[in-house]
């Protein structure tokens, strides 16, 4: 590095010291924290001949039954069955691959677009989209399915999952802590600040980052300067990884080697997920004010549902009976989406709004209650016609 000397060079021998940039220690290498000048891939390479059939037959099932989850919640949400939708259609294989290399003891750390990755971890679906309909406490319990509430504001999740990981380390409990995040979500201080705690704790967490692009309607361009998100994490002393996000056969083996270097005691593990985001940021966006018709069909031709269908064709492990399979596979948690959440929803109180805000409310949080009923009761009544 220019302007820095290296440790136990001639020069610094015959020198007397003076102080600089690691002068409590040696200067870190950073080359093994750097990730590829190219995002891995896997599918279409001659890696793909050493791809474990098992393993990509049921990736690929994830994946045809991730398409039908995003398309059924989004058609909720156009029928005001859910208020509203954030799709991660186009991101199928970063949510399967999230949901595939954990072990029942660790724990996932979604984002609001993180749906998928919850039901596939096995939460149902009635609870993994419950906040999207305004359901209360986040929709299932945290500590039975080892996966945090779904997390709105961006990156404010980040901290938690190290924390959760360097605890988990301290009681010696064998756990990783596997963080999602968007590429808007780097832009925010919390991303820093977690980077940051976990280089200097090593503690075990990996942080998926899936690079879709945007943040809503900002292009990675006015965000991001550096030559990619992955390279970010040497600044933090973090290994960063770059893979193709699309490809879920290159994603499960980088995201899976990720976990197990973090797990192993290596450290913690930034990874950048090249993806897309074929479907508007929410049902209430216009992506057409930011983006072409053919940067979007450019990106479907690279789209992770196909390619799995490719690789398995090419491999001879796609047969009429393993598509059927995984397309009913498909139609029965479209059915489970549709049955949780019917046409009318529940009836619901004022009063609902006050009554687990504080243990014990506060007198303004009564005055307010009161108005509310008060309020409730004044208002006129709908008489049939």
């Amino acid at each position: 590095m220019p302007g820095i000397e290296q440790s136990g060079t001639a020069r610094d021998a015959a020198a007397p010291a003076a102080w600089r940039p690691g002068a409590a220690g040696p200067l870190r290498d950073p080359a093994p924290l750097l990730p590829d000048t190219a995002p891995v891939r896997v599918i279409g390479t001659p890696a793909a001949a050493g791809a474990d059939p098992e393993t990509a037959r049921l990736l690929h099932r994830a994946l045809v039954r991730g398409r039908r989850f995003n398309e059924q919640a989004t058609a909720l949400a156009r029928q005001g069955r859910l208020a509203v939708y954030p799709s991660s259609t186009g991101q199928e294989a970063c949510q399967a691959v999230a949901a595939a290399v954990l072990r029942p003891g660790d724990w996932l750390f979604p984002t609001y677009r993180d749906t998928l990755a919850v039901h596939l971890r096995g939460v149902p679906a009635a609870q993994a989209l419950a906040l999207l309909r305004g359901g209360e406490h986040g929709g299932w319990d945290p500590r039975r399915w080892r996966t945090a509430p779904l997390c709105t504001p961006l990156a404010t999740h980040l901290p938690h999952a190290v924390g959760l990981a360097h605890a988990a380390r301290l009681r010696g409990d064998d756990v990783v802590a596997l963080a999602l995040v968007g590429d808007g979500g780097t832009s925010e201080g919390d991303f820093h600040e977690a980077l940051t705690f976990a280089g200097v704790l090593r503690a075990p967490v990996v942080f998926l980052v899936q690079n879709n692009q945007f943040a809503i309607s900002v292009p990675l361009a006015r965000q991001n300067a550096a030559p990619s998100i992955a390279h970010k994490a040497v600044g933090y002393g973090v290994a960063g990884r770059l893979v193709d996000g699309n490809d879920v056969l290159a994603a499960h083996q980088v995201v899976g080697d990720a976990v197990a270097r973090a797990r192993g005691g290596a450290g913690p593990v930034l990874v950048e997920a090249v993806t897309y985001r074929i479907d508007p940021h929410t049902n209430a966006d216009d992506p057409r004010r930011y983006r072409s018709d053919a940067e979007r069909t450019a990106w479907r031709a690279h789209d992770p549902v196909g390619l799995a269908e490719d690789h398995l064709r090419a491999a001879g492990l796609l047969d009429e009976e393993t598509a059927a399979a995984a397309a009913g596979a498909a139609e029965r948690t479209a059915a489970e989406q549709r049955a949780a959440f019917p046409d009318t929803p529940p009836p619901g109180s004022p009063e609902d709004l006050f009554t687990h805000v504080y243990a014990r409310p506060t007198a303004q949080l009564r005055e307010q209650a009161a108005a509310a009923r008060a309020g409730a009761a004044a208002a006129p009544r709908e008489v049939p016609a």
